[in-house]
């Protein structure tokens, strides 16, 4: 019995033993294919970390060439022009008729409605809005402008101090003139109050003999006879219009450019139609080479982004127009208005032809124009001839 337990008690602890040794080289072998799963996890996350890593990345670099892209197509805001224009027949060596005119033109940059410009006053907001109203069209965008200049005008032989009744009277106008343009791609309104003097007031006579003087010229020595002072004043009406919309700022293209205007006032009452051809490259978004006219210096509502400003820096045309003009009142020829002056009959209708070369330089625009007009007065010998310099500066 005593040998029976013992062999027994001796089996059950060779059996505990066993059993302890293979649940140690179980345990030891969970352990190891712990560690082994746990270093093959921490691969595994190593790897997601790379392509984690590599994702970011390329969504940086993809987000890096977004911004880019939105930097040059990022929308500028279109700026003001101040246009400067200096017409004058020394160009032809002579010194008769329509002899010379300065004007500066201030315009605004694009506005979304005409009571948003900072040149009036907010009184005006209330009138302004009600002439917005007048335009019924959707994507309208509005400028305002303003300026002043001075016209001379005297007849052929400014050597005698006689009255030539024969010949147009000397006259001189100052004016100051508030402008409200309406525009589209292709078309645009614009709605001119002009108002000033004609007569001494308007310092003609001082003008050009000053310069004459510094330039070493005979002075004109009739201005006795000159037009009276009188107030003057004009409203006019102009549409302008782009027949292809596409051609600004487009390399090597071409444009056509028709325009009419009507005008009421002492100073002018007419009915003018005309229109201009250009081809060039670069052609700008204007409604017109610039002359001294309602309308002038005004560019349509192209887009503006960096990129597209880097290309409009540089540019250069030939244009050539034709106007007529339907005249039933000139101050210039009719004379005063109220008072006794010198006045010649006119010609009711007047044609125009000009042409001439433009160039865009960093944004500044200068173009040289010359004009050939019929006659306009009776007995008027020969048509006339002068030439026209404008400069248009972005501000």
């Amino acid at each position: 019995m005593y040998n029976i337990n013992k062999s027994f008690i001796l089996l059950l602890l060779l059996s505990f033993m066993a059993f302890n040794s293979v649940a140690n080289a179980q345990e030891t072998n969970f352990s190891h294919n712990t560690l082994a799963y746990n270093n093959e996890n921490s691969s595994f996350s190593e790897d997601a970390k790379k392509l984690d890593a590599y994702a970011e990345k390329d969504k940086n670099q993809a987000d890096s060439e977004q911004d880019k892209q939105n930097t040059e197509d990022t929308i500028v805001i279109p700026k003001g022009s101040l246009t400067i224009y200096f017409e004058n027949d020394l160009f032809y060596n002579t010194d008769k008729y329509y002899t010379n005119a300065v004007q500066m033109r201030f315009v605004s940059p694009p506005l979304a409605s005409f009571a948003d410009n900072n040149i009036l006053p907010d009184f005006c907001d209330e009138l302004l809005n009600k002439i917005q109203k007048l335009q019924d069209e959707d994507n309208i965008q509005y400028n305002v402008s303003i300026g002043m200049g001075q016209s001379i005008y005297t007849p052929k032989d400014t050597y005698t101090t006689l009255l030539q009744k024969d010949d147009r009277p000397y006259a001189g106008y100052l004016y100051g003139f508030l402008a409200l343009h309406a525009k589209q791609e292709t078309q645009m309104d614009t709605f001119e109050l002009t108002g000033g003097i004609v007569g001494p007031s308007a310092l003609g006579e001082q003008s050009q003999n000053e310069v004459h003087r510094i330039r070493g010229f005979e002075t004109a020595n009739g201005w006795e006879h000159q037009l009276r002072d009188e107030p003057a004043f004009m409203f006019s009406w102009s549409r302008n219009y782009r027949l292809n919309k596409d051609s600004a700022w487009s390399g090597w293209n071409w444009d056509i450019l028709p325009y009419h205007t009507m005008s009421v006032g002492n100073i002018f009452t007419q009915a003018t139609i005309g229109s201009e051809f250009r081809f060039g490259w670069n052609l700008p978004s204007s409604f017109g080479t610039s002359l001294i006219r309602p309308g002038s210096s005004v560019d349509a509502p192209t887009p503006r982004s960096k990129k597209s400003v880097e290309e409009q820096q540089y540019g250069y045309y030939l244009f050539a127009g034709a106007e007529g003009r339907a005249v039933a009142h000139n101050i210039f020829l009719d004379g005063n208005t109220w008072k006794d002056s010198h006045s010649i009959e006119k010609n009711n209708f007047v044609g125009e032809l000009n042409g001439g070369v433009a160039v865009t330089i960093n944004e500044v625009r200068i173009s040289y124009t010359h004009v050939f007009t019929t006659r306009e007065f009776k007995g008027q010998p020969r048509p006339q001839n002068y030439g026209s310099i404008t400069v248009m500066m972005p501000f």
